[in-house]
């Protein structure tokens, strides 16, 4: 076993056997487990994911169930977290693919009206919930299936009500990353719940607060942690795909961190405008600002989308680790575009982290 194994495996001591669906790279079962759970069986169709999973979990009872979950029954996976029949887990923890739901997909009709077939991996999580009867469940998901439009309105009421269905009481809430210590701005929904006539645990309390998007959140105990903050002292070595060349990579020189696109548009007072106002994405040649939290990273950015660093390259894969809080001894498996595919969707660990321990909470009285 590697040191860095060892380390990610002692990094807390364990209380119940959780098992995981949608696992990708294993944010959500990081936070898991530094909450005190082991992830004892986990299902994740992406093969460097699921790689990934094996590399920094070692508590596993046997590999990733490398495989669709519409093809996997719940009795493979409680057998695969080594429990018996009869047996049921503490937790169920699973964050369906979002893309049905996400921001950025509502410009598509097909998305819009819910007619996006990925919906019904909402209903595959409720599946094994009530087959498998945990003690808790975590489920998480962009906060856009709480919008109140065609797609995410009946898709977040067949979700509670398949959850009230299947015997359990849940607490809902979109909670934003960097109110939880996460130096980046990422907003997700969180639907935490166990059984009925069970204490219901509660959502945490934010720990830090800030600006996000033009309004104030958060706690005012501790301000956001910072970007600067989180690279400070890391030092990295330069990757290969970190230079941003082509039509527009000359320009994000002259971006100031914070900035974008919008730098050079004529309201902002650029001598030679090359872009409208609002005419692209927000996040066109958006720059880190070392003094806030980042933007959320995608999974899946385009050639000029960022953020990118301040020092005007990419961010390189230690850095976005860092912005996510992963311990920096995670080993992630794949080229650059896998893992930035993996980082991307992941839930970040800290943030997990606090979900889970007011699950652990109640479930230890």
């Amino acid at each position: 076993m590697s040191a860095a194994r060892e380390k990610l495996s002692g990094m807390a001591s364990t209380h119940g056997v959780a098992i995981s669906l949608f696992s990708g790279a294993g944010g959500l079962d990081l936070g898991a487990e530094l909450a005190g759970f082991d992830v004892r069986a986990a299902v994740e169709r992406h093969v460097d994911a699921s790689m990934t999973m094996e590399k920094n979990f070692l508590k596993l009872e046997s590999p990733v169930l490398q495989q669709d979950i519409l093809e996997t029954s719940t009795a493979e996976i409680l057998k695969a977290a080594g429990l018996r029949k009869g047996q049921r887990p503490d937790l169920l923890v699973g964050g369906p693919p979002c893309t049905p739901f996400s921001k950025s997909g509502f410009w598509l009709e097909w998305k819009r009206s819910g007619l996006d077939p990925d919906a019904t991996l909402l209903q595959e999580y409720t599946r094994v919930l009530r087959e498998s009867q945990p003690r808790a469940f975590v489920l998480e998901n962009v906060y856009a299936l709480t919008y109140n439009n065609k797609a995410s309105r009946p898709a977040l009421t067949r979700l509670l009500r398949e959850i009230d269905e299947a015997g359990y009481d849940c607490n809902k809430g979109v909670l934003n990353a960097a109110d939880y210590g996460v130096p980046q701005a990422r907003p997700r929904l969180f639907i935490v719940g166990t059984p009925k006539g069970k204490p219901t645990p509660a959502l945490p309390n934010a720990t830090h607060g800030g600006s996000w998007e033009r309004r104030t959140t958060g706690s005012i105990d501790k301000p956001h942690t910072t970007a600067g903050e989180a690279l400070e002292g890391l030092v990295t070595s330069p990757e290969r795909e970190e230079v941003l060349g082509g039509q527009y990579g000359k320009l994000l020189d002259d971006i100031p961190p914070g900035g974008n696109y919008l730098h050079y548009t004529e309201e902002k007072g650029h001598p030679n405008p090359l872009f409208k106002w609002r005419s692209r994405y927000w996040s066109f040649l958006l720059k880190l600002d070392p003094n806030k939290p980042s933007p959320t990273i995608q999974a899946q950015p385009g050639p000029n989308v960022g953020p990118f660093h301040w020092e005007n390259r990419r961010l390189r894969v230690a850095e976005v680790k860092r912005l996510f809080t992963f311990p920096d001894e995670f080993e992630f498996v794949g080229n650059r575009a896998s893992i930035q595919y993996q980082l991307g969707n992941s839930v970040p660990p800290l943030l997990a982290q606090r979900v889970l321990e007011q699950v652990q909470a109640v479930l230890r009285r």
